[in-house]
């Protein structure tokens, strides 16, 4: 857990330690637009209900990233406390909830695959327990950054170590989460279920590893930049939050847009479905 004297934590504070980048920050406005726009006509189509989350997760980037673009825009050291505290805020608690429907998703691909006896956990509780974690780290992530917007040191150094201990709380449920999902694919690959030959769940399962995979280095990366505080090497340089925060995040959103978990919840329970970009109708 984070740990600092009060009487250090403003030690080199300063909104940005370089001067925002307007183009970038732009670029990724843009991105995020396209990504989170096609999500949400993704989700309409196909009633894809469970992806909502991942929907306003997408859209807590974008504003996200316009905030940075405002502070982008003024006068650098005139830069002011709302653009600073919106895009930090928003941008680190944004993941959690592709992190929620990620977790839905597959409790659905059991489902599919008719595969409830490959869990070491009922299905109904593998979620509930996932999603529960997710809004623990939400919560403690989100209400981490609100303290760190106050004046006080000792309302900073408070935020710090929340944030710290929700990305903590992040990590272990997504390694818990990994864990359960390998479990279950090798059970399930030891002893196919009559559905499993006849569904695309090998897809689905790949794109959980990815993005999850994805958001743990993404959340492994930003504990490491909290550690080192105000003045650390990570926050000294504004490449490392495009590198693995905003890249790794597009990413995210841009391999659910392709392999859509629309296709998992056709084939459940019939309807509309997205095959990569293509929209197809199936029949259960």
């Amino acid at each position: 857990m984070l740990s600092i004297r009060s009487s250090d934590v403003l030690a080199g504070f300063k909104y940005y330690h370089y001067t925002p980048s307007l183009p970038a920050a732009a670029l990724f406005v843009v991105l995020f637009a396209l990504a989170t726009g096609l999500h949400a006509y993704q989700m309409f189509r196909t009633r894809t209900w469970f992806m909502i989350a991942f929907c306003i997760g997408g859209l807590l980037e974008l504003i996200g990233y316009i905030g940075r673009a405002m502070s982008a825009a003024q006068q650098p050291g005139a830069w002011t406390l709302g653009p600073f505290v919106l895009q930090s805020t928003l941008l680190l608690v944004a993941p959690a909830l592709f992190a929620a429907s990620i977790y839905m998703e597959l409790g659905r691909i059991v489902q599919m695959v008719d595969g409830d006896a490959h869990l070491f956990i009922r299905r109904k509780w593998t979620t509930k327990i996932f999603v529960c974690g997710d809004v623990l780290s939400f919560l403690m992530q989100g209400s981490g950054g609100g303290l760190m917007s106050g004046k006080s040191a000792d309302s900073i150094k408070t935020g710090q170590n929340i944030v710290v201990g929700g990305l903590w709380v992040q990590i272990i449920f997504f390694g818990m989460f990994v864990a359960t999902a390998t479990f279950f694919h090798l059970r399930l690959r030891k002893a196919p279920t009559d559905r499993s030959p006849v569904t695309p769940w090998r897809k689905h399962m790949f794109a959980l590893y990815l993005t999850s995979g994805l958001i743990l280095v993404r959340s492994a990366v930003r504990v490491v930049e909290y550690l080192q505080g105000f003045t650390g090497y990570l926050l000294e340089h504004e490449v490392f939050l495009y590198v693995f925060d905003a890249m790794l995040m597009l990413s995210v959103m841009l391999i659910m847009n392709w392999i859509h978990p629309s296709e998992v919840r056709a084939c459940i329970r019939g309807g509309k479905s997205v095959t990569g970009l293509r929209l197809a109708a199936v029949s259960v």
